[in-house]
């Protein structure tokens, strides 16, 4: 349905209250987001009308106007219903418009919602509302309750007899404060602040080992249960291995909801007092502990969602090691280590299959095969998976290399989701007649020469940096992740020309289906000479241009600036600048010195302002840069290969792998990550782990503590470097809101949810 403008002026006042921005901000953005803009082209294109909001900020009022979006509608909704009903007062119409919750606006529809038959509505069927308002009017002050209640006895009428008569309108007025919205929003504000949210072992599991032990007998207050723990616990329930529940402050909530009935004194006191607790325990607390557990479970799902998706986003914007010749290795064990060569640009050039972990007599053909695919392919770099048999697969290349007296990069690369990319479509379009295990090792490969662009093959829960990714709310995680894809890939941009259309259907404006048609294009008509040739793509639009130019680059074609993030709109301003200096474009391209001392003031126009000027330079000074940091590598240390290997007190390399709200998992080489825990990240007190480190951080640790059998580890970055180390991280984007302390239980982080590797 469309809103109406005094539903649009409602909501606009929402966003800039609850957001803090300005006005024409608001309007501004909203208008962009309505009009079919994506959030990376408004964040990078329209700083003028939006007053320079970054992405998270521009998401963060997308998301807020599809929530108050939904409220309006679903306000007319219910006022349309109870008008029906002809008991639609000024005052409740009021009360409706104007909430913003939708808690609220249920509570105030609830006395008035359709609803199965009930308790009181049987009540009412056999005439005794009367005496329900003769209760609550508390007017008698002599005689007794069941007095009162015999006139109002009706053998034929199933009211047997004056209690009957009572109960019956005790069921009514029961209903009546279970229906009233403000009594509904003290017992829901005082049990959030007050709650303690319980967890008991399940019976059938009393006395028995399990992953959730910690919790057979826990509680915590409910408004400070971490994403974690709280994920965690829902699932021990899941598994029938724990009950939970919401103990509320019952004392002071009765007492609350006996003085919103009790008005005077009368004969009915002791009646009201009765309805009141049965209101509270049968009607009121079930409906509230119920919202209430969706709402800590809502905020445990946007933390969990809001750590994989920085997870993803860091692991996603990995330095690429660029254009090489590469050799992947897929390593294992008795079916052997798959090699696989590509390209500069990642093409496949040969496969094959080496045993140098099944025998003496494997391991030279295995030698002669690894240095033959490098000498014919003129392989540059060495990625090697670090799943089973990486680390030995690690030191079999090195040993070869050095023998051979070869100096080649070997570089360990993070494996994770590898298969699910060998069996999906994708993959068999790629390679229809390879087995899967060689395309394991050719995505292997890629990923070293570019992390982003292989990884959006992937589906990104398969990627394993998130938490609990599987009992989240799946909408939610899958647009928050789609998010991250599409905003890391167009913060680097996208080379038009050998993309695949996995990676182009993450560009702004642009979707799997146009993606493969600009993929077919390519194929059939060559290579793009010019941003302007997108719009002979069937069905590739002025408004997809407009969304998604800016994010393509084309490599060595006839406009320079194609290869630069200047978006083509802007490319008279960026001639008119040239013109100025007496240069071509492209000589303008090449002199960073000269840009530099562009006067941007006399190039300010109603459409392009500063900032717009101000990225324009920046992208002349370094045309098509990579803004993904300097690729570096981890080199394990030979002697520590497993775990039995590990020492007390050892100063270990590693590869932060996840990072979690309690600490970060890092790879030290052992088959098994061991947990940095929050109070070992740095020589300070951290509150958010994603401040000091970052999937894919290189990081030196101390190890703790090696428990072999349970294949635990304990690491320490703080005591592996001096105190005036381990410096803030400086933030990449806006952060999220802070969430409460982790636990520092050392048990925990196994119950955390997270995909540890272990080989």
């Amino acid at each position: 349905m469309s809103l109406n403008p005094q539903q649009d002026s409602r909501i606009l006042g929402y966003l800039i209250e609850e957001t803090g921005l300005q006005t024409s901000q608001v309007v501004h953005t909203i208008a962009l987001l309505r009009e079919g803009a994506t959030v990376p082209f408004i964040a990078r294109y329209r700083k003028e009308r939006t007053g320079e909001l970054d992405e998270v900020q521009i998401r963060t009022l997308e998301e807020r106007l599809a929530y108050f979006t939904e409220l309006e509608e679903r306000k007319a909704t219910v006022l349309g219903s109870i008008a029906e009903q002809g008991k639609l007062t000024p005052a409740l119409a009021t009360r409706i418009e104007t909430t913003r919750q939708k808690n609220e606006l249920e509570d105030l529809y609830l006395p008035y919602k359709p609803k199965r038959r009930t308790r009181a509505m049987i009540a009412r069927e056999r005439g005794l509302e009367p005496l329900a308002d003769l209760i609550a009017a508390q007017q008698l002050t002599s005689g007794t309750p069941e007095l009162a209640a015999s006139s109002f006895v009706d053998p034929q009428g199933e009211v047997p007899d004056a209690e009957a008569a009572l109960r019956g309108a005790a069921d009514i007025l029961a209903e009546r404060l279970s229906e009233d919205a403000d009594m509904r929003a003290v017992v829901r504000r005082l049990t959030w602040e007050q709650g303690l949210f319980c967890a008991k072992v399940a019976p059938d599991f009393a006395g028995k080992v399990s992953k959730f032990e910690m919790y057979y007998d826990y509680q915590e207050p409910l408004r400070e249960v971490p994403s974690h723990r709280m994920l965690a616990m829902r699932r021990g329930e899941k598994e029938e291995v724990l009950r939970l529940s919401i103990v509320a402050p019952e004392e002071e909530l009765l007492q609350r909801l006996k003085n919103r009935l009790l008005e005077r004194e009368s004969i009915f006191r002791p009646v009201l007092e009765d309805i009141a607790v049965d209101a509270y325990r049968r009607l009121i607390a079930p409906s509230i502990e119920v919202e209430l557990r969706l709402e800590a479970k809502k905020g445990a799902d946007e933390a969990a969602i809001g750590v994989f998706a920085d997870n993803l986003r860091n692991l996603l914007l990995l330095p690429p090691a660029g254009s090489r010749r590469v050799l992947g290795v897929d390593p294992g064990l008795r079916t052997g280590s798959k090699l696989a060569a590509v390209d500069a640009t990642g093409r496949y050039l040969e496969d094959a299959t080496i045993y140098p972990h099944t025998g003496k007599s494997q391991v030279e053909p295995a030698r002669q095969q690894l240095l033959r695919l490098i000498q014919v392919h003129g392989i540059e770099m060495v990625a090697i998976g670090n799943g089973t048999a990486g680390r030995e697969m690690d030191l079999f290349v090195r040993e070869t290399l050095s023998k051979a007296g070869m100096n080649l990069a070997v570089v360990m690369v993070n494996e994770a989701g590898a298969s699910v990319y060998s069996a999906s479509d994708i993959a068999r379009e790629e390679f229809p007649d390879l087995d899967l295990t060689v395309r394991g090792a050719i995505s292997i490969a890629r990923r070293l020469q570019d992390p982003l662009a292989e990884l959006v093959k992937i589906d990104p829960k398969s990627i394993g940096v998130g938490q609990y990714q599987h009992d989240v709310n799946q909408p939610a995680l899958k647009k928050a992740l789609d998010d991250t894809v599409e905003s890391c890939v167009n913060f680097v941009g996208v080379d038009l020309n050998t993309a695949s259309w996995a990676l182009l259907s993450y560009v702004s404006g642009i979707g799997a289906s146009l993606a493969k048609a600009m993929v077919r294009h390519r194929e059939t008509q060559g290579a793009f000479g010019s941003r302007a040739d997108l719009l002979k793509t069937p069905r590739f639009g002025a408004k997809t241009y407009e969304q998604a130019a800016g994010f393509l680059r084309i490599r060595g074609g006839v406009n320079p600036l194609d290869n630069t993030a200047v978006h083509p709109e802007n490319y008279p301003t960026v001639e008119a600048m040239a013109a100025d200096l007496g240069l071509s474009v492209a000589e303008l391209a090449a002199a960073a010195d000269k840009v530099a001392g562009v006067r941007l003031e006399r190039y300010v126009t109603e459409t392009v302002g500063l900032p717009t000027l101000r990225d324009i330079v920046e992208e002349l000074k370094k045309p098509g840069r990579d803004p993904r940091r300097q690729f570096e590598t981890v080199s394990f240390r030979d002697d520590v290969r497993e775990i039995s290997d590990l020492k007390e007190g050892m100063i270990l390399p590693g590869t932060v792998t996840n990072v979690a709200a309690f600490g970060a998992f890092v790879d030290i080489g052992v088959h098994q990550d061991g947990l940095v825990h929050v109070s070992h990240l740095a020589h300070r007190f951290v509150k958010d782990p994603g401040e000091v480190v970052r999937v894919g951080d290189i990081v030196k640790v101390k190890v703790l503590t090696v428990d072999a059998v349970r294949k635990r580890i304990g690491l320490s970055i703080k005591e592996a470097q001096p105190e005036q180390g381990s410096p803030q991280r400086p933030a990449q984007k806006p952060q999220r809101k802070p969430q409460p302390e982790p636990s520092k239980d050392p048990s925990a982080w196994e119950n955390a949810g997270f995909r540890v590797r272990r080989k």
